[in-house]
């Protein structure tokens, strides 16, 4: 493989085939716009300037490493491959980490964190008169129509994740459905012999199952994706531009963002925007804050407030390590005596906000495996642990 100055870092023989794999993940975690299709979300000229985070003041914080022993906050962050973690108090930053091999002024990619992103962005959208939630998908996307799934949804199905869809999220099969769906997004390499398609066309072949939409929380990363079109269709412009225009600039965005495209063009707003720890903690604060008159505030505070806990709760594959939480609109809102929401995405990527502490934690990683409950288990109690420390 031919190497270029773009190349500098990369593991010899990384390519599509295995750039979600360690220990390739360290670096193509923040260089994915290198493998895959991207285009660019530009901050705004005169960034926000806030001073950089302290370190070193929470390495030696007292929590659960993965396992049930106990060890320093830095030693568990090291234990367990994340690249970052950065944490704001009331506004401010009060804590960094980064891994040595880290550079965190490279965004990251985020996973499904960007499904978070994206339903801010519907939800400026619906501020504007733009997106009416409760109407059906096929009001913004005609082609659904004959979706055996989407044609009967509305885009609050697809927004809570409740929509009667016949889809496993099986982040490690290499032949089903979710390999064709990672086909489409450019994430994979197309064997010889299978069709490449795009996410669009992929997602009006999505069958559904028997119950009613509205009526179970069922995890399926091509809602969100769905969700992006509609955002697209809603906005008159695309992804990219309806985040750096509505969200990105307005925020103050001290860095520039990323998210891959299939092979027209489409974005992965499921899964595909890459940032900075910095600019997803200022996101996240302004979360926190009600939207910052930049998200519409009763769409934050419905965040909180609104989701089906009858949907949560007859969901096929509860979320064990949540049991009191809600789903709304591609957010979590844990239902602890904190009243805590997050973002969560595959390989350890976090926005963490703890409204009564006034804290948001930020945490980008390259575990392993996508999915590893003993990790994920600690790291949620090395958030509260934080939050109680400051």
């Amino acid at each position: 493989m031919t190497t270029s100055a773009f190349d500098a870092g990369r593991p010899a023989g990384t390519g599509l085939a295995n750039w979600r794999e360690a220990p390739q993940n360290r670096w193509s975690f923040r260089h994915v716009r290198e493998l895959v299709p991207s285009a660019r979300v530009r901050a705004p000229t005169t960034g926000g300037a806030e001073p950089d985070a302290p370190g070193g003041a929470l390495d030696g914080l007292d929590v659960e490493l993965p396992g049930g022993a106990r060890g320093g906050l830095a030693s568990l962050l090291s234990a367990t491959r994340a690249d970052e973690l950065l944490v704001w108090k009331s506004g401010r930053a009060a804590y960094h980490w980064a891994a040595p091999d880290s550079d965190p002024a490279e965004p990251h990619l985020l996973f499904s964190v960007s499904k978070s992103i994206t339903a801010l962005l519907a939800g400026i959208l619906e501020g504007q008169g733009l997106l009416d939630p409760e109407a059906p998908v096929t009001t913004y996307v005609p082609e659904m129509a004959a979706s055996p799934a989407y044609g009967s949804a509305s885009v609050r199905d697809v927004l809570d994740m409740a929509v009667s869809l016949d889809f496993e999220e099986s982040y490690l099969d290499p032949d089903g459905a979710f390999a064709r769906y990672r086909r489409a997004m450019l994430w994979n390499p197309c064997p010889p012999g299978a069709t490449e398609g795009d996410l669009l066309t992929f997602l009006a072949t999505l069958r559904r199952q028997d119950h009613a939409h509205g009526t179970r929380f069922h995890y399926a990363s091509p809602n969100a994706d769905l969700l992006g079109i509609i955002v697209e269709r809603a906005g008159g412009a695309p992804y990219a531009t309806l985040l750096q225009t509505l969200l990105w600039q307005p925020m103050g965005a001290r860095d520039d963002a990323s998210v891959t495209l299939d092979r027209r063009g489409a974005a992965r707003a499921a899964g595909g925007v890459s940032a900075t720890a910095r600019d997803l903690a200022r996101l996240g604060d302004l979360v926190r804050r009600g939207g910052g008159g930049i998200v519409p505030a009763a769409f934050v505070e419905d965040l909180w407030r609104g989701g089906s806990r009858e949907a949560w709760l007859a969901a096929e594959d509860p979320v064990e390590s949540m049991p009191e939480a809600r789903y709304r609109s591609q957010w979590y809102a844990v239902g602890d005596e904190n009243d805590c929401l997050c973002a969560i995405g595959i390989h350890g990527q976090w926005i963490f906000i703890d409204p009564t502490r006034e804290t948001v934690i930020v945490r980008l990683a390259s575990q392993a495996l996508p999915l590893d409950d003993a990790i994920k288990l600690a790291t949620v109690r090395s958030f509260h642990a934080i939050a109680r420390a400051l």
